[in-house]
C-alpha cells in the first residue's frame, strides 16, 4: 500500500522524488486553466478558430451548440455560460430579463473591419437600449424556398407553395413556432407577420394545421435538413438556414434551385452577446473580436454559405428587401401553440388555455 511517509523517507536518499512532490504540489494552480463557456449556431465557430483563439488566449473553450431558440433561451436562463449568438429579434427578451450585459465596443477592435451598416449598432433595431450597445452584428441570411428542379416545371414564387396540394407529403419545414406562425401570417396577408392580433391567431394556427398535413418532416439543423430532402425526394422546403442548406445540398449532389418569395424573405441577422453572469467579461470580448477576425468571417462564407460582416454578399438579391426579424407578440406562445399544432391536436386543443 502505498504510503506517503514512506515516500518521503526516501525522497532523503532519491533528491528527484523531492522535485516530484514540488511538482505534485503545483498542480493544482497550474491546471486551473480558464474556461470560457460559448453557445452558438451550427458552423458559427469551426474548429480552428476555437483552437486557435484557446492558444491565443491559453483558455478552454466550452462550445455549446443550439439548433433552436427555444434551447438557447433555456440554457441561458441557466445562468451557465459566457457568451452566445442571438438574432436580433430575439435580444430584446435576454435584455428585459437582465440576462444579458452591456458591451464595450472599444474592446472589439475588429469591428472597425465591418462594413459601414453594421458599424452603426444604433440604427441596427434591438441592439441598443439607452445608450448601451448589448450585441455586435457577426452573420446573417434570408430565409428562402429551396425546391427540387425535377419536380417543378417553374419556380415557386410564393410562401403558399409550401401549402400547395400538389406536394403534399413533399414538403420540408423547419420546427419552430416563432418563424412558422410568421409564414403563417404572410400566407394570410396579415398586415405584419411579427404582431398577430388575438383575433388573427386562431386563422394562423389553422394555417399552420394545414402546413403540417402537408409536411413529411421538420428539421432543427441544416445537415438534418439536408438528410430529410436527400432521403425521401422532397419537392420543397422552407430554407431557415438560406444559402447554409444551399451550398449542404449541393455538396451532396441535389439538383435544387433558390428562390425567394414575392411576400419578401425573413431575414435574420444574429450577433454575439455577453451573458449577465459571464466569468470574465474580457476574454468575453476577445472571443467577439476573435470570431470577427478576417479569417473566421471568410470560414462563414466559404464553409457554410452564410454571409459575414465584412464584406458585401454576392448572393443577396438586388431587387430583394429582406423583412429583417423583429419580435413577435408573445414568443412563448406562439412555441406553446406550435408544440401542440405539431404533435397534431385539432384547433379546439391548439387554442384551448
Amino acid at each position: 500500500m502505498f504510503s506517503v511517509q514512506r515516500f518521503r523517507s526516501a525522497c532523503r536518499v532519491i533528491p528527484l522524488c523531492a522535485l516530484v512532490l514540488l511538482l505534485l504540489a503545483a498542480a493544482p494552480a497550474w491546471a486551473a486553466q480558464p474556461v470560457l463557456r460559448v453557445l452558438a449556431w451550427p458552423g458559427y465557430a469551426e474548429p480552428e478558430v476555437v483552437r486557435s483563439f484557446a492558444l491565443e488566449h491559453r483558455v478552454k473553450v466550452e462550445l455549446t451548440v443550439v439548433t433552436s431558440d427555444v434551447t438557447l433561451w433555456e440554457k441561458v436562463s441557466a445562468h451557465d455560460y459566457d457568451v452566445f449568438a442571438a438574432n436580433t429579434a430575439e435580444l430584446q427578451r435576454y435584455i428585459v430579463a437582465g440576462l444579458v450585459q452591456a458591451l464595450h465596443p472599444e474592446q472589439i477592435p475588429n469591428t472597425r473591419n465591418q462594413l459601414a451598416r453594421f458599424r452603426d449598432l444604433a440604427a441596427i433595431p434591438g441592439l441598443m437600449r439607452g445608450d448601451d450597445a448589448y450585441a455586435i452584428p457577426y452573420t446573417y441570411s434570408q430565409m428562402g424556398l429551396i425546391y427540387d428542379r425535377k419536380q417543378f416545371r417553374t419556380p415557386p414564387d410564393s410562401i403558399n407553395a409550401l401549402w400547395d396540394e400538389r406536394y403534399r407529403g413533399k414538403v420540408i419545414a423547419y420546427d419552430g413556432g416563432t418563424h412558422n406562425f410568421s409564414l403563417a401570417a404572410q400566407s394570410l396577408r396579415l398586415a405584419t407577420p411579427f404582431r398577430i392580433a388575438p383575433s388573427d391567431l386562431p386563422r394562423a394556427a389553422e394555417r399552420l394545421i394545414a402546413l403540417r398535413r402537408n409536411v413529411l418532416g421538420f428539421y432543427n439543423q441544416p445537415e438534418e435538413s439536408v438528410s430529410l430532402f436527400m432521403r425521401h425526394g422532397a419537392a420543397l422546403m422552407f430554407a431557415n438556414y438560406g444559402m447554409q442548406q444551399v451550398r449542404l445540398l449541393r455538396q451532396a449532389g441535389a439538383d435544387i434551385g433558390y428562390v425567394l418569395p414575392r411576400e419578401r424573405a425573413l431575414a435574420w441577422l444574429d450577433c454575439w452577446s455577453i451573458t449577465r453572469d459571464a466569468r470574465d467579461p474580457a476574454l468575453a470580448h476577445a472571443w467577439i473580436d476573435h470570431l470577427l477576425d478576417p479569417q473566421a468571417s471568410r470560414y462563414l462564407v466559404e464553409r457554410q454559405g452564410l454571409s459575414n460582416t465584412l464584406e458585401d454578399d454576392r448572393n443577396d438579391r438586388a431587387n430583394n428587401t429582406p423583412l429583417w426579424l423583429q419580435p413577435p407578440e408573445d414568443t412563448e406562445r406562439r412555441e406553446r401553440l406550435w408544440e401542440r399544432i405539431r404533435s397534431g391536436d385539432r384547433l379546439s386543443r391548439v387554442l384551448a388555455p
